[in-house]
């Protein structure tokens, strides 16, 4: 049985509870993607054209530390949402995603949804109050091993 984007959007936890019709809109700018383990999804410092609803699989987000080569930020499972640089000029990664396992995701248009946001307002401000969520989770999550990592090697 093959699934609507609209319906596998409405099923993620990211969008519990969004209007039918912004999730309509939403669907125009989604597409399925897979990669294989080991792959990169972007790299820091490309352009930030997507974001991603991971099916299945696991992702790491890595930064590139010149000492000590890539080190994982975090691990994103199932579930999560890869990335919001899209979101805010100039529009590039400030981290690496890599395919941890074969991954399954939806990948949503950046540039389509910044359009979108501009012709219906309400769209764009459900959106960023949705991703001011997941940015705060993150950022507390780099304090907390911010913090571990400064604890343990002073």
């Amino acid at each position: 049985m093959i699934e609507s984007l609209q319906k596998i959007l409405a099923e993620h936890p990211f969008f519990h509870d969004m209007d039918e019709g912004l999730l309509e809109i939403l669907a125009g700018c989604a597409g399925n993607v897979r990669f294989k383990e080991g792959e990169v999804i972007f790299r820091e410092g490309e352009e930030a054209a997507k974001f991603y609803l991971i099916r299945s699989g696991r992702v790491a987000l890595q930064l590139f530390a010149d000492r000590r080569g890539p080190l994982v930020i975090s691990t994103l499972e199932p579930g999560d949402i890869l990335g919001w640089s899209w979101l805010s000029p100039p529009y590039r990664w400030k981290f690496t995603a890599r395919a941890l396992e074969g991954t399954a995701a939806i990948s949503l248009d950046g540039k389509c949804l910044r359009e979108k946001s501009e012709l219906d307002n309400h769209l764009g401000y459900e959106l960023l109050k949705r991703f001011v969520h997941i940015i705060e989770d993150r950022l507390q999550a780099t304090r907390l091993q911010l913090l571990n990592v400064y604890e343990t090697h002073p």
